[in-house]
């Protein structure tokens, strides 16, 4: 499966696509999140955006529900919905059009337009593509177990990242299904989909529907 940026994500469709140009593979990209958020946040239009906080820069058609919490430094898109209780600690460039739903946790993080996370979601150290969607309590974890480095298992491949802290990356159009774990080097093709209450590892490839460990099959046309 082909790893890289262009094979999983459209840089059209997020601010940070200049910035991820310089990479090969995204999560290369995820130690410098918090410098590029405060890179982009002073060069915005203070017509569009407003700084409702230091390095807290949001779009003024955004929606920001009174008990969510917005850490710095982020940005949040326009048209973007974050909901009650929605907690980003920081490091998050939310996109347009995107839902960050209750109980949401964001951390170190980019969302692409139209990613949805909308119900008790844990994302952190991750990149999630062009209309990606979450479901209900579906997380990523970031930290293995023995807290070694984080190894991406691409079929008999094993590519060293070199990084303690490493989510997902949910290329565009993934959907991944209810209670779902998407365990540190998860790397969801374009158009994948997961089953609801799966534990997920490695490279899961585009336009297939992962069902359990070892029962990936092709997406039916």
């Amino acid at each position: 499966m082909n790893l890289t940026i262009p094979a999983l994500l459209d840089l059209s469709h997020t601010l940070a696509a200049d910035y991820l140009s310089r990479f090969r593979f995204p999560w290369e990209a995820l130690d410098g999140i918090k410098d590029l958020i405060l890179t982009l946040g002073p060069a915005l239009d203070p017509s569009e955006y407003q700084e409702t906080a230091p390095h807290v820069w949001v779009h003024n058609t955004a929606k920001i529900a009174p008990t969510a919490y917005l850490g710095e430094p982020c940005i949040i898109g326009p048209e973007t919905e974050v909901r009650h209780c929605a907690f980003i600690r920081g490091s998050a460039l939310v996109g347009a059009g995107c839902v960050v739903g209750n109980s949401v946790e964001l951390k170190n993080v980019i969302l692409f337009d139209g990613v949805q996370t909308p119900h008790y979601n844990y994302v952190g150290d991750s990149i999630l593509g062009y209309k990606a969607h979450m479901g209900a309590g579906s997380i990523t974890s970031n930290v293995k177990s023995d807290k070694t480095l984080v190894v991406v298992r691409n079929e008999d491949e094993k590519l060293e990242t070199g990084r303690k802290k490493f989510g997902a990356i949910l290329g565009d159009h993934v959907e991944v299904g209810c209670n779902s774990v998407l365990n540190p080097g998860t790397i969801l093709g374009r158009s994948a989909s997961v089953y609801p209450l799966s534990s997920v590892r490695g490279a899961v490839p585009p336009d297939s529907i992962f069902k359990a460990p070892g029962q990936i099959v092709p997406r039916q046309s």
